[in-house]
């Protein structure tokens, strides 16, 4: 069953675990509950995006602490923090580190799962810009030196004549390190390598 998107819960109190499970699961999200934000940074690597709704004071770490660490790695997550009666000053403090938004409890269900949409809507295309981007980082990092100097001479738009010229082998060379290159990079034509080598950042001025 396809869900509405993943949400990662934190909260130290069961019953509140319980109840967001309870909630956001009937609304069609995939939950998944941690009942302390270490436990939940130590799993991060592994985890596939969401939205993630955090208490703001527990014992240990924190939800101010647990934005910190995230923005240190530079999580494409997007986090929902939840707080007490009083707590707007802390609120506030997380949404200067990048919390979405913020919630007082006791909160209105309905406005929670619509903060939930709206906040793996937004977020999305930038973690799956950043997925891309790292796929094509490796890809680039999987040519050989030779190769790369190729694809250089490509995408500045040298011919394979130019390209053998400049680096003193055979036009038939080039021919067999241009096929790597394009192998190498999943492109099927020269304007979808150039268009590679634009996000890898080889074109930079």
């Amino acid at each position: 069953m396809t869900t509405k998107g993943n949400v990662y819960v934190i909260d130290d109190d069961a019953a509140m675990r319980d109840s967001l499970n309870f909630l956001l699961d009937s609304a069609g999200f995939g939950v998944t509950l941690f009942d302390d934000a270490l436990a939940f940074l130590e799993a991060l690597p592994g985890l596939a995006f969401g939205c993630v709704v955090s208490d703001v004071r527990m014992p240990g770490l924190d939800g101010i602490e647990l934005l910190k660490r995230m923005k240190a790695q530079q999580s494409p997550f997007p986090i929902v923090i939840m707080t007490g009666h009083g707590d707007v000053p802390l609120a506030v403090e997380a949404m200067k580190l990048g919390a979405v938004d913020f919630l007082e409890k006791p909160f209105d269900d309905d406005r929670l799962t619509a903060m939930i949409d709206s906040a793996i809507r937004q977020a999305e295309p930038a973690a799956k810009n950043e997925a891309v981007a790292q796929d094509i980082a490796a890809r680039v990092a999987s040519l050989s030196p030779r190769e790369r100097q190729v694809m250089e001479g490509l995408i500045a738009g040298l011919s394979n004549k130019l390209i053998a010229r400049e680096y003193d082998i055979s036009p038939r060379t080039i021919e067999v390190y241009r096929a790597n290159v394009m192998t190498k990079m999943q492109a099927s034509s020269l304007s979808e390598l150039v268009r590679l080598a634009m996000r890898a950042g080889m074109l930079n001025d």
